[in-house]
């Protein structure tokens, strides 16, 4: 769909999400603009003429993104970390944003992308190690563990980190899952955090599953992730993007309607944006509302007039 440009240059008070694709999401929040795993590219792959093709372009492109102030990347296989992309968000005109990358990342961002600062009194560029935490703003921000793996070569395989964020602001508490297969980290987040108010949960790329179990969870297994972080509101990513697996690219719609089902929660509880999809935060509804729902939400002023 077409992105509400409107909206995202000039956004509303309450926080609000943009789904641009795959895991690539825009969070605005407290005049802050948060951008997890960029990938802008047409391949998720190493080559240019090779490896997963994009099914649907960007639903936001570079040049319409409004100025990134924060990046959160979980790690660093293709379709999570393009090169190309993070390039581009560092030229940005009117300064780099921040990246904050799981260890090991800031060493490669030293080595591929000019304008990389580490150290000094401008770092752009800061490593995390799991179970650790930084302040960015208003934001607590927290770097944890999952599941899963890194490599972007055949010698490197997981001499990086990989993992999920927590980005907790007075007015909105987010989780970013990245990749994971299921395990008791979620668990563990959950104890630790509490609650979310909107998590952002892996939901595609997960067959067959005798391979791809311990390390992409299925949309049964995301309703379970979103119960054990407490999430009030879920947000299907990973999926309808890029072909990575043996699934159709529409095959987590219906497995997470059914796993919904299963578990008599309400469908509104997990949903799945589209493509350039934006959706506003209501508090007092508990979930990410789109511009008709938020307009039949909003109360009629012939209506305030009469009381």
């Amino acid at each position: 769909m077409p992105p509400d440009l409107a909206a995202i240059r000039r956004p509303s008070a309450v926080p609000q999400v943009t789904w641009i694709g795959h895991e690539t999401l825009l969070l605005q929040i407290d005049g802050l603009n948060v951008l997890t795993d960029p990938v802008f590219g047409e391949r998720a792959s190493p080559l240019p003429f090779a490896g997963p093709r994009r099914h649907q372009p960007p639903g936001l492109s570079l040049a319409q993104l409004p100025h990134i102030d924060l990046v959160l990347l979980s790690h660093n296989h293709y379709d999570h970390l393009c090169r190309a992309s993070v390039r581009a968000l560092m030229r940005q005109p009117g300064g780099a944003p921040m990246f904050f990358v799981p260890l090991g990342i800031d060493r490669w961002f030293k080595r591929h992308v000019r304008g990389t600062r580490l150290s000094g009194e401008h770092v752009n560029v800061r490593a995390f190690d799991w179970d650790t935490e930084a302040r960015f703003g208003p934001f607590s921000v927290h770097f944890c563990a999952v599941q899963h793996w890194s490599a972007r070569g055949l010698y490197d395989r997981n001499r990086t980190l990989w993992g999920s964020w927590a980005l907790l602001h007075p007015q909105l508490r987010f989780w970013f899952s990245g990749d994971l297969g299921y395990s008791q980290d979620t668990r563990d987040i959950g104890a630790r955090f509490g609650h979310f108010d909107v998590a952002a949960i892996a939901v595609g790329a997960y067959e067959p599953r005798w391979f791809m179990k311990t390390q992409h969870i299925d949309p049964a297994e995301a309703v379970q992730v979103m119960q054990d972080i407490g999430a009030r509101h879920a947000v299907g990513i990973h999926w309808g993007t890029f072909p990575l697996t043996d699934e159709p690219l529409d095959q987590p719609i219906a497995d997470l309607a059914n796993a919904l089902r299963a578990r008599d929660i309400d469908a509104e509880r997990f949903v799945l944006f589209r493509h350039g999809e934006t959706r506003v935060w209501d508090a007092q509804a508990a979930r990410l509302l789109t511009p008709a729902e938020q307009q039949k939400a909003r109360p009629r002023v012939d209506s305030l007039a009469a009381q």
